[in-house]
């Protein structure tokens, strides 16, 4: 087996722009299926403990099904991941409204954000790597946002079960970015996550409001269902009573990192499956990792033969903190002319019998926006 990459058809957009679906293969049999709309990952084999593979994320077998869908399952999240409030802030003195989409709030990017978009998409075939290089241009005035914004997003699939997710992005005006993915793991490959074991390598974390808006200062997690220092599985304290579980309907919160230095490159988090073996490491540059625990998902969703139940997936999405815009004392997510972006987010998921952990994909926040009651 040699690492390879191959291209079909996967029908075409509402307004009839031909899309492809992509096939990258490394020399482990580990496989990943991206399509052009979205520069969405529709499936990612991975083996188990034996070998096994099995596919780790939600998504759909049909490209129509993602041009409705509000999950944002395996896309690429822009021009920003998370919540912006009221889809208002202000930038060298201007008053900017974004598109909203979420209540009264700007959520991933507007109604027609990043993950609704036909991509460039051209091979890149390396001797130690296959990938995928997606391109395209957000205009001055898309969703709301300043400045005409170039974006480059480069997937690569290595032969150590890694898959690495870089992000580049030019403006000519100032304007906030903030790039993510979001894929939907389930390393049992079915379903519920809640006795996936975590680890989450942060000591503070940013509280929301009802709305998922964070109200400022940040929070230590120790003596809370938020301190994942030490692994716990995602159900153990799930339900506790606890004014931010409520909030987020569980946890749907943006941990922040603990870094030796800002914009290094470090291990975020850590997804054990303790059935099948299956290991996720993420590691990234980004401040924040936002875990969703897929509360929004109701049973109304079919895709791939499963059909999408409660918490049957979760996001860790490696990003920048939520409202930043709005929020001077946050890691700063203003992009301007002549700087640039990039955020390699390495992700892979790996049997445990061969090298240790590497990492794996990047996620971002799912929730639609009508909030349900917590189950």
């Amino acid at each position: 087996m040699e690492l390879s990459i191959t291209q079909e058809p996967f029908g075409e957009t509402p307004e009839g722009l031909p899309l492809s679906l992509y096939t990258l293969r490394n020399r482990n049999g580990m496989t990943v299926k991206i399509t052009n709309y979205g520069g969405i990952i529709t499936e990612l084999h991975v083996p188990d403990k034996h070998g096994r593979l099995a596919d780790v994320t939600c998504g759909y077998a049909k490209a129509d099904s993602y041009f409705d869908d509000k999950t944002y399952f395996g896309a690429l999240i822009g021009r920003y991941g998370n919540r912006i409030a009221r889809g208002r802030f202000v930038l060298d003195g201007e008053s900017v409204q974004l598109d909203i989409n979420d209540g009264e709030n700007h959520l991933h990017g507007g109604p027609r954000g990043f993950n609704k978009l036909a991509w460039h998409a051209v091979p890149v075939v390396g001797d130690l790597l296959i990938g995928l290089k997606l391109t395209c241009r957000s205009r001055d005035g898309d969703q709301g946002f300043p400045g005409n914004l170039d974006v480059t997003v480069t997937y690569e699939l290595n032969d150590a079960n890694e898959l690495l997710v870089k992000y580049h992005a030019v403006t000519d005006k100032a304007t906030p970015v903030n790039l993510t993915h979001h894929a939907y793991f389930n390393l049992a490959g079915e379903g519920s996550i809640l006795d996936h074991q975590l680890l989450i390598n942060a000591e503070r974390y940013t509280p929301i409001d009802s709305k998922s808006i964070p109200l400022g200062p940040l929070l230590d997690v120790a003596g809370t269902p938020f301190d994942f220092r030490t692994t716990h599985t995602i159900g153990e304290r799930i339900n506790d009573e606890d004014e931010q579980l409520d909030n987020g309907l569980g946890y749907d919160h943006n941990f922040v990192l603990n870094k030796a230095e800002p914009h290094t490159m470090s291990l975020a988090c850590l997804l054990r499956e303790p059935e099948s073996g299956r290991v996720l490491e993420i590691y990234t540059q980004e401040p924040g990792l936002q875990f969703y625990s897929g509360n929004f998902l109701d049973g109304s969703l079919v895709g791939k033969g499963w059909q999408y139940s409660y918490r049957c997936g979760l996001c860790l999405e490696p990003q920048h903190y939520p409202d930043s815009p709005n929020r001077a004392e946050y890691p700063n997510t203003i992009l301007r002319p002549g700087g640039s972006v990039r955020k390699p987010v390495p992700l892979s998921v790996h049997r445990p019998t061969l090298n240790p952990p590497q990492t794996l994909v990047a996620g971002t926040m799912c929730q639609p926006p009508v909030r349900s009651p917590r189950q």
